[in-house]
């Protein structure tokens, strides 16, 4: 098992148990971290499945349902091929299976699902604070200091290894502003205050230094 997993396993039980399962939460916990722990990836890895669960912690007072979302979290890029497009939509198939299998209630897995499929565009609607939570968590890496961001984007390179510089760059690019176009990169207002200044001044200056 990767590093830090069996205190992952341990908030993975906890979390499936609180939610209503019926079935023994930990071989499903273990499925994930070995998917989270797969070859291919560089930055979406157990670091960052760890730092998603922190802050979803830190904003669960803007949630509605704090577990869902952790829940959601946990299986947001459980599916994960740098060399495909359906990423968030196999994620959320996994987490129906899953879920249902582990004896949660319908209600709850519906939930889940929905929010691992909203991490495709990371554009909650308004008052979705299920969703704008889990989204917050997801980007905050995006509000780093100068350093941490240098290396998120580096391991995302690395991840898109197989792709041509000039090609990498136009996409990387297109990404950049799709996420600088947003109406707000955050939805929280503690997001808001601690990421949302850091996170446009590095998101230009990486687009920047790509074109």
């Amino acid at each position: 098992m990767p590093t830090g997993a069996p205190a992952l396993l341990d908030r993975w039980n906890a979390l499936l148990i609180r939610c209503g399962a019926t079935a023994d939460p930990a071989p499903y916990g273990r499925d994930l971290l070995g998917r989270w722990a797969e070859p291919q990836r560089r930055y979406h890895t157990t670091a960052h499945l760890t730092a998603v669960l922190d802050h979803v912690d830190a904003l669960a007072g803007y949630a509605e349902n704090p577990d869902a979302v952790l829940l959601a979290a946990w299986f947001h890029d459980a599916v994960y091929r740098p060399d495909r497009s359906e990423n968030e939509e196999r994620s959320a198939q996994l987490a129906a299976r899953a879920l249902r299998e582990a004896g949660l209630a319908e209600e709850s897995t519906a939930e889940v699902v929905r929010l691992v499929r909203l991490t495709a565009s990371h554009h909650p609607e308004p008052g979705d604070r299920n969703g704008e939570v889990l989204c917050d968590a997801d980007l905050a890496v995006l509000g780093g200091p100068p350093e941490a961001y240098a290396a998120y984007a580096a391991a995302v390179r690395e991840e898109y290894g197989f792709v041509p510089d000039d090609a990498f760059r136009t996409g990387r690019a297109a990404v950049l502003r799709q996420l600088l176009d947003l109406p707000a990169l955050y939805r929280t207002p503690a997001a808001r205050e601690r990421f949302g200044t850091a996170a446009r001044a590095n998101l230009f200056a990486e687009l920047t230094a790509l074109t």
